[in-house]
């Protein structure tokens, strides 16, 4: 059986567990179980590599010893154990000193939770685990992070929990261009599943990882922190799939609840890569961690003050950000200043609509900086949809053969871009301009007239976008107003 066809029957035998409820829930019972499985296939690598290897796992929770064996515990039996042996004590996981495996175990239990409540169910789920895939099979473990890669996918489809997900060939694009090299140190500050950072590594590799010492030196330049429990349990599985033995980098926390002037300058990276999560609201007080001037309670833009703050002098960014970033004013204003000040903002890559769908039909934008010079002008390039496609869908997602045309136009930032030409895609503007606009950097195409359509589709999606917008301002707005009565109540 494929693996594709083992994830999709372990999917229908949780459908049939009361205790599960959505493909949320479905994907992270998967994921915890799967990281077990992973890891003991991992910890057969490190015994054969390390003669003195210790399992941080106590002998009795090790996946090898309760879940291996097809016609080991099962019902009450297994659920008792899971329940009250190997969630508490995975939880409370000590290690010995130093052993930063106990420490990410630890950390991926805590924010991990058994939703089945049959027993026989487990089992069946247990086995189906079992022999699906052997980590230790090069073959086998790359046909696996491509199931992977779908599993998180999937996510688009589980409600609220489509925000952590950036398409693939957004990702891939981003990184490529930012260019990490190999001691180059590389955050994602929202780093939902790891996509970003999954990216950087396969980068690394490609391009400038030679030798054990390279990849031992890669090890410890990957760097992530995520606030909500599924996406962080996502990313750490997702980084050992990845051969980043002890991912310990990858931490479970609100990067923006930490106040700007902590973040030292022993912290400050190489690049950073990042789709901050837009259209929220932090919760109240976090904005205080933030000068006056930059006081928000919008994830993203306070997110953009900490991204301008923890880049190091030349160091180099690539970000995901919505329209709204691009022609906001008030604190916005003071922000674009800011970024356009102490980083030079080189190109913007103007993404059309669709590139998020189903999760969010909002129009967003590609923004590259690096630190430590001002802006003169701003390239802007507007990807087009390919030849005989309206908009992207579930069936008929972006592919990353579509960047070749940027790719191909980028030219050198040593050179200060020399060799870009202005096109029917791409255009120039001078800081200048944009002073005078008052940092309104939503500019339009200027090669393009003003397009009116007739189409059907073209103005039913139109409709469907405008009417996301307005509810997702609405929302916004009832937040606000609820916070303002609360503290007029208090």
């Amino acid at each position: 059986m494929s693996i594709s066809s083992s994830i999709k029957s372990i999917q229908d035998i949780m459908r049939k567990d009361v205790g599960v409820d959505g493909d949320a829930q479905r994907i992270g019972q998967l994921v915890w179980m799967m990281f077990l499985k992973i890891f003991d296939d991992r910890e057969q690598e490190w015994e054969l590599l390390e003669d003195d290897y210790e399992s941080p796992i106590p002998e009795e929770l090790r996946w090898r010893n309760w879940a291996a064996n097809p016609e080991g515990i099962t019902g009450d039996t297994l659920k008792n154990f899971i329940d009250n042996t190997l969630f508490p004590e995975l939880q409370e996981l000590q290690g010995r000193e130093g052993d930063q495996r106990a420490f990410v175990i630890r950390n991926v239990f805590q924010d991990a939770y058994n939703y089945m409540k049959s027993g026989q169910l487990l089992r069946q789920v247990v086995n189906k685990i079992e022999e699906a895939v052997d980590f230790n099979k090069a073959k086998e473990r790359h046909a696996f992070g491509d199931m992977y890669e779908q599993i998180l996918r999937d996510l688009q489809n589980a409600g609220n929990a489509g925000e952590f997900y950036t398409p693939r060939p957004v990702t891939e694009f981003m990184v490529n261009r930012v260019d990490p090299k190999l001691t180059d140190k590389v955050m994602d500050p929202a780093c939902g599943t790891g996509g970003f950072l999954t990216c950087s590594i396969e980068h690394k590799r490609k391009h400038y990882v030679r030798n054990p010492d390279d990849e031992q030196a890669l090890q410890n330049t990957i760097f992530g922190v995520e606030k909500k429990p599924l996406p962080h349990l996502l990313a750490t599985t997702n980084m050992i799939l990845h051969g980043i033995d002890v991912p310990s980098n990858v931490r479970h926390d609100n990067t923006l609840a930490r106040p700007l002037r902590d973040w030292g300058p022993k912290e400050r990276v190489d690049v950073i890569v990042a789709n901050p999560p837009f259209g929220g609201m932090e919760e109240d007080g976090i904005e205080t961690n933030f000068p006056a001037a930059f006081r928000t309670r919008e994830t993203a833009d306070l997110f953009m003050t900490l991204f301008i703050h923890l880049l190091k002098d030349g160091g180099r960014a690539a970000v995901v950000l919505p329209d709204g970033f691009l022609f906001g004013e008030g604190m916005k204003t003071r922000l674009k200043e800011k970024l356009l000040t102490e980083c030079n903002l080189h190109t913007i890559i103007r993404l059309p609509n669709g590139v998020f769908n189903p999760y969010t039909g909002i129009k967003t934008n590609l923004l590259f900086f690096t630190k430590g010079k001002p802006t003169e002008h701003v390239w802007y390039y507007e990807h087009p949809y390919p030849a005989g496609v309206k908009n992207y869908s579930k069936t008929r997602p972006m592919k990353v053969e579509e960047f070749e045309p940027e790719k191909a136009w980028w030219g050198n930032e040593d050179d200060g871009f020399a060799s870009r030409e202005q096109n029917e895609q791409a255009w120039k503007v001078s800081i200048d301009d944009i002073k005078a606009r008052n940092y309104n950097l939503d500019i339009k195409n200027p090669h393009v007239g003003e397009q009116v359509s007739h189409d059907p589709d073209e103005l039913l999606a139109t409709y469907a976008q405008q009417q996301q917008e307005i509810c997702a301002i609405r929302d916004q707005l009832k937040a606000i107003l609820e916070t303002a009565l609360n503290r007029v109540d208090a």
